[in-house]
């Protein structure tokens, strides 16, 4: 590399981090989607930006990106890691759950939007051919935009999230076949080049192959990064999945998003599903602002100045015509009103993969350049307005009951995140707190940083899963939102401490039980927050105690009131806030305070 090649390159990556650090904070102060700060952001420092300044003004070259190119490539793994994070959250279970808003709603939504719109096209003077596929390309929605737009209003795991995503997925699956379709109608090359239906073969044995060799590599491989306790190698092997699996399912002629979502499903029903989603996301948010930012760059200004009428009446054709053709199907498949009317604003815009399509279609002859150039940039617009219309969806239709039980045929919802106990270490005294809240039939969840530990559980059907409970994403990852209570075990006390205080500081009013050192370790730990803490030298005094009393002839009823009203004592002699250093903390056994836990 160059040296004028290597300061290109790190001055888009400060670009691009100046823009994550700087403005997009700026846009969440002012209640603005941080999505539109990326997208404003790509369109002002772009080629039709302060780029076509540049030429005027060298010195804007230094705070511009000149060819958007430059940065699509990186772009384009903010789809991949954002499909491999959905796939992590669906399993093969859940995606058959989902399978007739996948394959029903999805495949209808899809195949009516291409023939409208390629009829509305044709009608305009394009080709059969022509209108086939800008007709099949603008019936695209934006998963990068959607989801992430969803999320942010906390609906992704609402109804019109869940269904919106079932669409979104089956359009991700119908990019391969549509790539292929422009593949085979190559006019440049010649007539319809029957020759690349082998590109066909190649790609469905690439992808399973991905299936089978992920089912057999993936658990071994994670166990032995876990059992490293290596941050680093962790996360590197999570980087190495993402990635890997991408090319080598573009080198198949299938979309690179679609290996990493077959990689994130495979990961699903694995133990290390919530770490390896930790340790993903930092990178998904940024790598989804850089796509968002070369969306923007790629606005032509200049051609929506020039033909401003065309441009603008294709943005409201394609939302207008997308919505009504997908609102009575919505319909017809037993979703509410509400509901229908809300999913069929949210993917009316185009997409990101009908830019890939429509380019694709315009180098291989079969689109012309000035149809395709108004289409494109038609399709950049109206991806500037999901923010808006997801806001919009959510004010013009009620939320409620109604929409979770219209959806309840189609897609189940998932029950993973149920109010559970979550218990943060499985260890000896994990594993009996586990046993006995399964004698009284109380559901929970396992977290331990055990590589070992945790595969042998699971092999044994525990709803376990590896990871570093320390970390508050964590908890939020194991559904401490809706947990019924939260109970730490683990045995290092820096580390309870950490969990105790991670908890707190999510959900003010959760149940934390935690296992202390001794008095002092238990007393610090009601101060970060622990609604009750449990030191083990004096409980095991307590237990002591209780046998020595029933064995010397003392009535078994007796002394175990006794040893409960004594657990009393100390605990409030713990809890006091007014007291501190070894006064509160009755370190010394033989103190007065200790003896009698009175101050």
């Amino acid at each position: 590399m160059t040296d004028g090649e290597s300061f290109l390159a790190y001055k888009n990556l400060l670009l691009f981090l100046v823009t994550a650090g700087v403005v997009v904070p700026l846009f969440m102060r002012l209640r603005i989607s941080p999505v539109l700060g990326f997208l404003t952001a790509g369109v002002i420092l772009g080629p039709f930006g302060l780029g076509a300044l540049a030429q005027d003004v060298p010195w804007l070259s230094a705070i511009s990106i000149a060819d958007a190119e430059q940065i699509a490539g990186p772009a384009e793994f903010g789809v991949a890691f954002l499909l491999f994070m959905m796939g992590l959250e669906l399993s093969w279970e859940r995606l058959m759950r989902m399978h007739k808003l996948i394959f029903g709603l999805g495949l209808a939504q899809v195949v009516a939007s291409s023939i409208i719109l390629g009829l509305v096209a044709f009608a305009l003077g394009q080709t059969p051919l022509s209108a086939l596929i800008l007709g099949s390309s603008l019936a695209l929605s934006s998963t990068a935009l959607v989801l992430p737009s969803l999320a942010e209003r906390k609906k992704l795991n609402s109804a019109v999230g869940r269904t919106a995503f079932a669409v979104l997925l089956f359009q991700d699956i119908a990019v391969a076949p549509l790539l292929i379709s422009v593949a085979l109608l190559d006019v440049r090359n010649g007539a319809v080049g029957m020759g690349a239906l082998y590109t066909i073969i190649p790609a469905i044995a690439s992808l399973g192959g991905l299936v089978i060799l992920g089912r057999l590599v993936l658990r071994p491989l994670f166990k032995l990064v876990a059992a490293t306790s290596s941050n680093e190698l962790f996360l590197a092997a999570c980087l190495l999945i993402v990635v890997g699996t991408g090319l080598v399912s573009v080198a198949s002629g299938l979309s690179m998003s679609l290996g990493a979502f077959v990689a994130g499903l495979l990961l699903a029903e694995t133990e290390y599903r919530r770490q390896v989603e930790v340790a993903i996301q930092p990178f998904q948010g940024l790598l989804l602002g850089l796509f968002f930012v070369a969306v923007g760059a790629r606005l032509d200004l200049t051609q929506l100045l020039d033909y401003p009428l065309p441009v603008i009446g294709s943005v409201f054709a394609i939302i207008a015509i997308k919505s009504l053709v997908l609102l009575p199907i919505a319909l017809s498949f037993g979703l509410s009103q509400h509901l229908a009317r809300e999913i069929a604003l949210v993917l009316s815009p185009a997409g990101e993969f009908t830019l890939v399509l429509i380019g694709t279609a315009m180098v291989a002859g079969i689109v012309p350049a000035s149809a395709g150039a108004t289409a494109m940039l038609a399709t950049t617009l109206s991806m500037f307005a999901i923010p808006l219309l997801v806001r919009v969806s959510e004010r013009l239709s009620s939320r409620g009951a109604s929409e979770e039980a219209s959806l309840a045929a189609l897609a189940p919802a998932v029950t993973d995140r149920a109010e559970r106990v979550i218990i943060a270490g499985f260890g000896r005294v994990g594993d009996l707190v586990g046993q006995m809240l399964t004698r009284h039939k109380a559901p929970y969840l396992t977290v331990d940083n055990n590589a070992a530990l945790v595969a042998r559980e699971r092999s044994r059907g525990a709803m376990i899963y590896y990871g570093d409970a320390t970390q508050v994403e964590l908890l939020r990852r194991c559904g401490i939102a809706s947990a019924r209570a939260l109970v730490v075990t683990m045995d290092k006390p820096a580390a309870v401490e950490a969990v105790v205080a991670a908890a707190r500081a999510e959900r003010p009013d959760l149940v934390i039980v935690a296992r202390a050192r001794d008095p002092e370790h238990a007393a610090k730990l009601y101060d970060i927050g622990v609604t009750d803490a449990v030191p083990e030298t004096m409980e095991a005094s307590l237990q002591l105690s209780e046998a020595l009393l029933v064995n010397i002839g003392v009535p078994a009823g007796s002394a175990i009131a006794s040893i409960h009203e004594k657990r009393d004592e100390f605990r409030r002699l713990l809890q006091r806030p007014d007291k501190s250093g070894k006064e509160r903390m009755g370190i010394r056994l033989s103190s007065r305070k200790w003896r009698t836990g009175r101050p």
